[in-house]
C-alpha cells in the first residue's frame, strides 16, 4: 500500500488522500492580535515586502520571510510580537532582548514590538541590514576564496633523549 507518514502530525495518509492537517496561516496566527498589534503586524510586512523579491509564509508559530533562506520571522504574541532577526553581529539596543548565536555566520536578534511606532528605524534598518546580508556573506566568501593558500605548518621538532 504505497502512502506516507504526515511529518507533522505522524499519522499514515494513504496515496492520493487529501491531508492537510497544519492549515497555518498568516490570518490565523494574526486573527487574536489587538488594534496596536494588528497595526505593528501591517507596517512590519509592508517594510519587508518593501525590500524586494522573497517568500512570505506561515510555519508552526510563526511567520517567515525569506529569500534562499529565512532573514527575520514573526512570533505573534498575546501582548507583543517577538520578532528575530538573523544578522552577522549583535545589535546593542534597548529594543534588543537576547541576541543568540545560531551559525558560525549568523546571529539572531530578538525584538519584542508592542507598537506601530516602533517599526521604524533603527528597527527597519535591521531587517534591511538582515535581507541584504547573504549578498554580503557571498562576497566575503568570494572575496575569501581568492586568497592564496597558506603554507603547511612544519611538523615541530621533538626533542630526542
Amino acid at each position: 500500500m504505497p502512502g506516507r507518514e504526515c511529518y507533522h502530525c505522524k499519522q499514515w495518509i494513504e496515496a492520493g488522500e487529501a491531508h492537510d492537517c497544519w492549515t497555518t496561516t498568516e490570518a490565523a496566527l494574526t486573527d487574536h492580535l489587538s488594534e496596536d498589534l494588528r497595526d505593528a503586524w501591517e507596517r512590519i510586512r509592508e517594510t519587508a515586502t518593501d525590500f524586494g523579491v522573497q517568500r512570505i509564509y506561515a510555519s508552526g508559530t510563526a511567520i517567515m520571510f525569506s529569500r534562499d533562506s529565512c532573514y527575520f520571522f514573526v512570533r505573534p504574541r498575546r501582548s507583543f510580537l517577538e520578532v528575530c532577526v538573523f544578522l552577522d553581529r549583535a545589535v546593542r539596543a534597548p529594543l534588543v532582548r537576547r541576541v543568540e548565536r545560531k551559525s558560525a555566520s549568523k546571529l539572531v536578534n530578538i525584538v519584542q514590538i508592542r507598537h506601530r511606532d516602533e517599526v521604524e528605524p533603527p528597527f527597519t534598518d535591521w531587517l534591511r541590514e538582515a535581507y541584504d546580508l547573504p549578498d554580503k556573506l557571498a562576497k566575503k566568501k568570494a572575496k575569501g576564496s581568492s586568497r592564496r593558500p597558506r603554507a603547511a605548518k612544519r611538523p615541530s621538532r621533538q626533542s630526542v633523549r
